[in-house]
């Protein structure tokens, strides 16, 4: 926890995954 830069990576793979996951739900409750 006390690597930055570290944090900024898991921060950042964290939201991706978040959006990509939002991006499916959305995705399927259209179709």
């Amino acid at each position: 926890m006390g690597e930055i830069g570290g944090a900024g990576l898991w921060t950042s793979t964290g939201v991706i995954l978040v959006l990509f996951i939002l991006l499916v739900i959305v995705s399927r409750a259209w179709i």
